[in-house]
């Protein structure tokens, strides 16, 4: 349990957003229905924080409760997040592109995002013959492993690129590249290149083509990706189908106005 921050009288003293989110990041894969003391458990929050938080938010359908008293995130929190430009606005964009990649190539195609030092996958279609992957939307992955967060982690700001780097990077497969100088080498050659392959470091049966979505500054807001079975298709075959879908995505979504009047990219 997350140690709890007490004030002088011995009370916690943390802001009521800060439990909320704390409350709701309890809430993962893996995890998406819990009670009320798992919500304690995995939160850090005193159960009678959670019992007032958790009736404040079933109220407001932020948060359902099912027949077996295990509570789940709602549609009210789903309505909210579907307003993030990054995430469905993004989607929504970048879908039609996707699918005509889908159509052309029949593998795994995959949009990602940058948050912090890792990626979060916003859009993902799949076949049944697809090879399997462990990416899932609105997950969080590593981004050295990925194509997808090759590219972003490339043409991330050098502090973010620094951080990553200077933390143990995490070995998926026998082929994952665990040394940052060749990290390094590998993010100028996707600079250079204008696109990522990564090799079975995820898994050892999969790899991926990624290259950059822009938006109407120039700066790479997400990736887009296909992840196929290692050996059916040569990278290389597949990096101009991919880069072209993303320079489709990058062109609709720098003037893709949002509901202020405003662009998603902008």
């Amino acid at each position: 349990m997350a140690p709890t921050r007490e004030g002088a009288a011995g009370r916690d003293d943390r802001s009521v957003t800060g439990k909320l989110f704390m409350l709701l990041s309890a809430f993962r894969s893996g995890s998406a229905e819990l009670t009320l003391s798992e919500i304690a458990h995995r939160s850090g929050l005193a159960m009678t924080t959670v019992h007032r938080l958790v009736g404040e938010l079933t109220e407001r359908g932020v948060l359902e409760r099912g027949s077996d008293r295990r509570y789940r995130v709602g549609l009210a929190l789903f309505e909210i997040a579907a307003l993030a430009p990054r995430g469905p606005g993004l989607r929504e964009v970048a879908l039609p592109y996707m699918e005509d990649l889908y159509e052309v190539t029949r593998e795994n195609v995959q949009l990602g995002v940058r948050a912090d030092e890792e990626v979060v996958f916003v859009e993902r279609l799949a076949g049944r013959a697809s090879v399997g992957v462990r990416t899932r939307i609105g997950g969080r992955f590593p981004m050295p492993p990925t194509g997808v967060g090759l590219v972003l982690l490339a043409h991330a700001p050098s502090e973010v690129r620094q951080r990553v780097l200077a933390a143990p990077l995490r070995r998926f497969t026998s082929h994952t590249l665990t040394d940052p100088e060749r990290v390094r080498r590998v993010l100028a050659d996707v600079r250079r290149d204008g696109f990522a392959v990564s090799d079975r470091q995820v898994t050892s049966d999969a790899l991926s083509v990624a290259a950059p979505v822009f938006d109407g500054s120039g700066a790479v807001v997400a990736a887009l990706s296909v992840v196929l079975r290692f050996g059916s298709v040569r990278p290389s075959s597949l990096a101009p189908a991919v880069r072209m879908a993303a320079r489709g995505i990058s062109r609709a979504l720098s003037s893709a106005p949002d509901s202020t009047g405003g662009s998603l990219a902008g």
